[in-house]
């Protein structure tokens, strides 16, 4: 396993890391079984970063993983990332809930359900617009002075309010959505992004000595080679929700994976571990956040470490993505 250590973070991070979600239901494939599995092997292999949310599973994904590494006794060998600021009722409809007193309540539920005394990586996951930097930013500072978290991170922020988060409680780590087609995306499942991950976040990170945890590296499933042009998800299953996975514009990204597929093909290594290593080889990534529904696809992207994309490889693949580059 590869590490990285950034300016902010005093900590090895694995250059691969793994994302939660599936653990709480949402996707086709999920089950507690698997999960258990998955989190076990993946740390056998060396993967030391899990990145969890209440609202996966409506809390079940943290339940699962708190699960497993009290079983295992394994807490101390792992960075959590979790992440705060999403609510919701009966209805499963979710609010953005930033204020101090929200802020207050996730953390000790949060902290419950993983069946720890401190979260490495705290994560606001979405802005709230109605509730002022200032207050949010004197919770953070209060919950890490008590030592119930260790950094702080911000998902999908404005560069803007995290410069003013910087400023006044510090930010150590970034999230973003980022993957070979989805560089400067506007949206994901039809929530409108207010930043762009290549033009603003990356430069951010670098010059500010950030943690950067680009999320869906694999498209949601796309380029790890697991949909046909055809492809259907059951009715339960959460991608259903993002409009770029049906009609023409699903048309759209399969026609540049099948491109990258053939080159794929060529050079002997399949598209999942292309785009692992094409995000790897960005010096701001620090791990990489990927889902995985069976442990034979942790070690499929494990595999992407122990070769790196040369440069001519590196200009086809540039040529096949760029007009993929300003999609939304």
């Amino acid at each position: 396993m590869l590490y990285k250590t950034v300016g902010r973070i005093k900590e090895q991070i694995s250059a691969i890391g793994i994302g939660c979600w599936g653990f709480g239901g949402d996707w086709d494939t999920s089950n507690d079984r698997n999960a258990d599995a998955i989190i076990r092997t993946s740390i056998e292999l060396g993967i030391n970063l899990f990145d969890v949310a209440p609202v996966y599973g409506w809390n079940h994904s943290e339940r699962v993983l708190g699960k497993t590494l009290k079983d295992a006794g394994l807490r101390h060998k792992v960075i959590i990332a979790s992440k705060c600021g999403l609510t919701w009722g009966d209805d499963h409809v979710t609010a953005n809930d930033l204020t101090k007193e929200n802020l207050f309540r996730e953390i000790d539920g949060s902290l419950e359900r993983l069946q720890t005394d401190y979260i490495d990586i705290w994560q606001l996951h979405w802005p709230d617009p109605s509730t002022p930097i200032e207050e949010t930013c004197e919770a953070l500072a209060e919950i890490k002075k008590s030592g119930k978290i260790r950094y702080i991170g911000l998902s999908n922020f404005a560069q803007a309010d995290m410069e003013v988060f910087d400023r006044l409680v510090g930010v150590d780590a970034q999230q973003g959505l980022y993957n070979m087609f989805e560089r400067n995306a506007a949206s994901y499942h039809n929530i409108p992004l207010k930043y762009r991950t290549e033009e603003e976040m990356l430069p951010n990170v670098r010059a500010r000595g950030q943690a950067f945890l680009p999320y869906s590296p694999m498209f949601q499933g796309l380029l790890a080679g697991r949909f046909t042009r055809s492809r259907t998800f059951s009715q339960t299953d959460i991608r259903n929700e993002n409009p770029k996975l049906s009609g023409e514009l699903y048309q759209k990204y399969f026609d540049g994976y099948e491109k990258l597929k053939l080159l794929a093909d060529e050079i002997g290594h399949p598209t999942n571990e292309i785009a692992v290593n094409w995000l790897r080889q960005k010096p701001e990534v620090t791990s990489i956040i990927g889902g995985a529904s069976c442990v034979e696809q942790v070690r499929q992207n494990i595999a992407a470490l122990d070769w790196s994309i040369d440069d001519e490889t590196m200009a086809r693949i540039g040529e096949i993505l760029e007009p993929y580059r300003e999609m939304p």
